[in-house]
């Protein structure tokens, strides 16, 4: 039977993607049936029914969206929803799909939204069979195109508990035709239970996301309850769960199928989907395999570009359109650097025509270290930290990664870790790595968790890819195994000159893992191996035409400005003996806009720079930072003032801008020729002695190492940035004057440029440097001069500017009592805690009891132990509040 429903209050839910669409909403009388007006003529109106269904002794609330004239017929589209959520959360792609010429369903399932019952955890004779309910009921639509009697065409598709719905049902009913799962799991025992370690921090999250334990049907919560209590899955647990995965009818998917897996995944990881991969192509259907950015610990999901798939590869099963294009076999999304005015990070995508799978093109990296004992501390306390579930987002992982520390954290004499020498050129990471150790312990039954951190030069910070470790437990420890780990799969670049580092520790925050204080003592078996995928490729970017012209031109204007220098040198005031040990001194200048007597772009500036500073150059567009560092060049000549740099005023082809050395926008180089060849050419056309180039000095700054030998087409876009930065340095100017010289990286890169500012400038020069990135430039400078409307507003070390201290912004799920927060106050790191919007303010003590400083992941465990619902944690952005304060909001 249908029980039809009035008007749900839930209908404004989404207002501006239905305005946005220049849409309408109106209610047909008394039926529970909406329409949904079209953007235009050309595009098919949308219709909407709200039902609930009685069926397998529950009430399920669904909504059905059609499209086109009356008596038609379409294919069908069974859409899910995640976990926690309802069929609201699907309703937008619902409607695209129905514009496009489907029938689609969506629904809540068991235990959420308007539906009754107990939640099942996708029970094959609960959920599952559901799902087969509809498609019965589909099946008597006469919207619906019919295979045969009783079955319709109609496909499955939906994200996390939705994904594995979709799997299910093409396992259970062989009526569905195609599915598109997305960031889900193939095995839920091996997802939360991994080799059969405790996965506690997601698992419950699982259960609160549900609603509680008296959500879900009675052995699921007995069986939660008994593994959270005993910290250890037991059989009958890993029964109950692989029987509600696909993998438990993997031999039944027979139908055309999109993988879509995240790569932020600590819940469910790229593992998950290559099983699946596996087991459908097996059967010989179709199978295409897509790594997006994000995942379940947060990133970006690609919503438009998968949906934009989804819809294709419907097209081509359902619709049969053989002429739509599904995409590539497989495909990864890769960072492909950061934009410098929101840091956002750019993506781009690699492809291969077959799926590599986790284990193609294996090179072997060895490692040093000898046989290395380390404890596990009664109570697994402290954890070290790795994935945060909870914490993913924009304001989460993203946040925590751009802290000095980073979010990952290993507490000294509770790991081994092996590590190898600097990788001689850049190695791509696709798949998972393996690594055979011996282990032994004083305790029969030992739990360690693996990781592989990517290292900088000069052992930086290191980098743990995805936040993503492998927990093992070994049975029999006492006696020493041999134990071969299959680490998490990733897509990752090794930039040359990094290192690999194999960490083992012995706790991790996110797993359950012995309370039994034991030793554990670790040593190698072997190299490290790592899969390349050597077939995945991305498509080049075509070079830009000044990539050709610009190194050509840079020449004439050096040339022009030799043969200006000879003219007008006489012309130029004298030095000011006071002022030639000072980099650069700038008084009164001023610059008007073009045929304009009272409008300036520069109007009294003043301000001094000293050897030694990292001066960050601040302001909102239209402040006037281009215009002055164009005059600080000799590239434009001021109305008023003056600029010295050495105690030399700034002319047009002054001698001393030979002590300057700068990177604006950019550099061109020659494709074919090596990273060395470009920077000799360049440094022939300033028509300077080779001698006076320093070219193995600002190299070794640089970090370009052997990379200089290749061709710069072979070059990523940081070997570019950095052959750039090298080519303002030769000569070793005193005065390096750097404009956006982020722009483009992602977060390693961006640290390592960071590197190289400080490493120039501890010598005694003196860098300037203009950028968007206020968190990078707090991190980068010493000094600050921040400018507003062509004028000055403020000069000074950053910490004046800033203020001091050491200031955290805490995110919150929800709102917590004041006692909650005076016990955040009274930790022993923390100096104070104060309410803001959305959160809690933070500081930490300069000086902690402890000694150490705290970081954030120490104040990350301490809140989890208090059981703060934490939503997000990061720095509290100083110089941004400051920036904004100074300029008055203006930027």
């Amino acid at each position: 039977m249908d029980l039809r429903l009035p008007a749900p209050r839930g209908l404004l839910r989404r207002p501006r993607r239905l305005l946005a669409a220049g849409a309408a909403v109106v209610v047909l009388a008394g039926a529970g049936t909406w329409t949904v007006a079209a953007a235009s003529d050309a595009t098919p109106k949308v219709h909407r029914t709200d039902r609930i269904m009685a069926m397998n002794g529950v009430r399920i609330d669904t909504s059905y969206f059609t499209s086109g004239p009356s008596g038609s017929r379409h294919p069908a589209v069974l859409l899910a929803h995640g976990f926690g959520g309802t069929k609201d959360d699907v309703r937008g792609q619902a409607e695209d799909l129905a514009g496009d010429g489907y029938t689609v369903l969506t629904w809540s399932a068991r235990g959420f939204g308007r539906s009754t019952g107990k939640i099942g955890l996708n029970d094959p004779k609960g959920e599952v069979a559901d799902v087969s309910r509809l498609i019965d009921w589909l099946a008597k639509q006469p919207q619906v195109q019919l295979d045969r009697a009783g079955d319709p065409r109609v496909g499955v598709a939906g994200a996390s508990y939705g994904g594995a719905i979709s799997l299910l049902a093409a396992g259970y009913d062989h009526r569905v035709d195609a599915i598109a799962p997305s960031i889900t799991y193939w095995n839920l025992a091996d997802a939360l239970f991994p080799n059969g370690v405790f996965k506690k921090l997601w698992a419950g999250i699982f259960v609160n996301s549900g609603g509680g334990c008296d959500k879900f049907e009675p052995q699921l919560c007995q069986m939660y309850e008994r593994v959270a209590e005993s910290g250890r899955p037991d059989a009958q647990a890993e029964q109950l769960l692989e029987a509600r995965s696909p993998q438990a009818v993997a031999s039944r998917i027979k139908v055309p199928t999109l993988l879509t897996q995240g790569q932020t995944d600590s819940l469910f990881p790229l593992g998950q989907a290559d099983a699946a991969a596996k087991a459908i192509r097996a059967n010989g259907a179709p199978v295409d395999v897509d790594w997006i950015a994000g995942g379940h610990d947060g990133g970006d999901l690609e919503a438009s570009r998968v949906q934009s798939r989804v819809r294709a590869w419907f097209d081509r099963y359902l619709k049969d359109d053989k002429a739509t294009d599904t995409g590539p076999a497989f495909r990864v999304t890769r960072t492909g650097g950061v934009d410098s005015t929101d840091g956002a990070a750019q993506l781009r995508g690699a492809s291969d025509d077959t799926y590599p799978g986790l284990e193609s093109g294996r090179k072997s990296v060895a490692l040093t270290g000898g046989q290395q004992t380390f404890d596990n501390p009664a109570g697994s306390d402290p954890p070290a930290v790795s994935a945060l579930p909870g914490l993913g987002g924009a304001g989460g992982l993203a946040q925590l990664s751009s802290l000095g520390v980073g979010v990952s954290l290993d507490f000294p004499g509770q790991y081994a870790r092996f590590e190898s020498a600097p990788v001689s050129r850049g190695l791509r990471i696709t798949g998972s790595p393996t690594a055979t150790v011996h282990i032994t312990s004083t305790s029969d039954d030992a739990v360690l968790f693996a990781k592989v951190y990517d290292v900088g030069p000069g052992g930086g910070t290191p980098v743990l890819p995805s936040q993503l470790v492998t927990p093992i437990r070994v049975q029999g420890a006492k006696s020493g195994k041999d134990v071969t780990i299959t680490l998490p799969a990733i897509d990752h670049e090794i930039e040359q000159g990094h290192r690999l580092r194999l960490v083992l520790a012995s706790t991790d925050l996110g797993y359950a893992s012995p309370t039994a204080p034991a030793k554990y003592t670790v040593s190698l078996k072997g190299d490290l191996t790592v899969p390349t995928a050597p077939g995945v490729t991305t498509a080049a970017a075509a070079l830009p035409s000044w990539v050709w012209w610009l190194p050509l031109t840079g020449a004439l204007i050096a040339l022009a400005l030799l043969l200006t220098s000879r003219r007008r040198t006489t012309t130029a005031p004298p030095p000011d003996p006071e002022l030639a040990e000072v980099p650069l001194q700038i008084t009164d200048l001023s610059k008007r806009y073009a045929r304009s007597t009272d409008r300036y772009a520069v109007r009294d500036l003043s301000f001094r720079v000293e050897k030694g500073q990292v001066l960050g150059l601040l302001g909102p567009n239209g402040a006037g930072k281009t215009t002055t560092l164009r005059m600080l060049m000799g590239l434009i000549k001021p109305d008023d003032g003056e600029i010295r740099v050495f105690g030399h005023a700034i002319r047009p082809g002054a001698p001393v801008l030979s002590r300057v050395g700068a990177f604006v926008e950019g550099a061109g180089f020659l494709p074919h020729l090596s990273g060395r060849e470009n920077l000799e050419l360049y440094w022939q056309a300033t028509g300077r002695p080779p001698e006076d180039a320093h070219m193995e000095e600002a190299l070794e700054i640089a970090g370009l190492g052997d990379a200089l030998a290749r061709a710069v087409r072979t070059y990523s876009q940081g070997m570019r940035q950095r052959l750039a930065i090298a080519q303002a340095m030769l000569g070793l100017p005193d005065l390096l004057i750097l404009d956006e010289p982020t722009n483009g990286l992602d977060p390693p890169q961006i640290r390592e440029m960071r590197g190289v500012m400080i490493r120039y400038a501890a010598a005694g020069r003196t860098v300037i440097v203009s950028s968007h990135l206020l968190a990078e430039v707090e991190q980068s400078c010493t000094h600050l001069v921040v400018m507003d409307r062509g004028r000055l507003v403020q000069a000074g070390p950053v910490s004046e500017i800033v203020g001091s201290g050491d200031t955290l912004l805490v995110g919150l799920a929800t709102d917590i009592p004041d006692p909650l927060v005076e016990k955040v106050a009274a930790l022993p790191d923390v100096d104070s805690a104060t309410r803001t919007d959305g959160g809690l303010l933070v500081r930490l003590a300069a000086t902690p009891p402890r000694g150490a400083a705290a970081t954030a992941a120490d104040l990350l465990m301490e809140l989890v132990r208090l059981e703060v619902p934490v939503s997000s944690l990061g720095p509290h952005r100083r110089l941004e509040d400051a920036f904004l304060t100074l300029i008055g909001g203006s930027a």
